[in-house]
């Protein structure tokens, strides 16, 4: 589980931001109905199979808006549920529970969603030394949350951002006017990050590999120029697979024996697990 994770300021201020865009000033339909004293008890039910993700910020969500929120996980992150199954039981004061309600099924949904896909690609590689790696196609501002879904999906994070690893993509070559240069470039200014290139022939790819990169992205190769590549590496830097990457094909990519696949549909189209909140009054 990557629990731990959810609970980092970053993680924490991410999930404040989608209270208060929910919330705003305040919720005008519950404070006008429901007494400040009102307590519920609710359940957060699956209705549809999936890998379950999201829980500790769901959780998060209801104890930002109130701590006296007791939220119990019944399954953990990264478990196969099925419609039906009761993932957390929710009590406390009734407020904080329904304005809440909105953001932390938001959250576990589109989490539960990434992590279920992701666990298809990682399944679909089984048996193969390839992993299957995320990319920088998030929700604008929802990368932490996004990329720890891919995790508890099985999945790898690539770079969280543009500022911790080196990615000399075909317009950083073309305008530097070869591999050899951007290279030289790049580790002159930032000597202490590993660099990748995104290499279009097996021409970039003994470019890339005289340059001595660390890492080397074959960009939408055939799979028998992939095989020649792997050959070609010899364990020299590490070999990725990206573009156009889906169930339908991800096995044979990865049985060309490379290192990584990138795949951008974990987190640009992932379809939401949909959950829901039952609830109990306490009177």
């Amino acid at each position: 589980m990557k629990e731990e994770r959810s609970l980092t300021p970053d993680l924490q201020a991410i999930v404040k931001r989608a209270l208060d865009e929910d919330v705003g000033s305040g919720d005008a339909t519950t404070d006008s109905i429901i007494p400040a004293d009102a307590n519920l008890q609710a359940k957060m039910i699956a209705k549809a199979l999936g890998v379950i993700g999201g829980l500790a910020i769901a959780e998060i969500s209801f104890q930002l808006l109130d701590n006296r929120v007791r939220f119990r996980r019944l399954v953990s992150d990264g478990g196969q549920v099925t419609p039906g199954e009761v993932l957390a039981t929710i009590e406390g004061p009734a407020r904080a529970i329904l304005t809440g309600e909105r953001t932390a099924l938001n959250f576990v949904g589109r989490m539960s969603g990434i992590a279920t896909l992701t666990r298809q690609f990682v399944d679909q590689v089984r048996g193969t030394k390839a992993r299957i790696l995320d990319t920088r196609k998030t929700a604008p501002g929802l990368r932490l949350v996004d990329k720890l879904a891919v995790e508890i999906g099985g999945g790898e994070n690539h770079r969280i951002g543009l500022f911790d690893m080196i990615l000399i993509k075909d317009n950083h070559i073309d305008f530097a006017g070869s591999i050899t240069k951007a290279v030289r470039h790049a580790r002159e200014a930032n000597q202490s990050l590993n660099i990748e290139v995104e290499a279009r022939t097996l021409d970039d790819v003994a470019e890339c590999l005289a340059a001595k990169v660390e890492w080397i992205m074959l960009d939408n190769m055939p799979l028998d120029e992939m095989r020649q590549a792997v050959a070609l590496a010899t364990g020299r830097a590490k070999l990725e697979a990206s573009g156009n990457v889906s169930l339908a094909n991800v096995r044979a990519i990865a049985e060309t024996g490379v290192d990584y696949i990138s795949v951008g549909a974990l987190t640009h189209s992932p379809r939401a697990v949909d959950v829901s909140l039952v609830v109990n009054w306490q009177k």
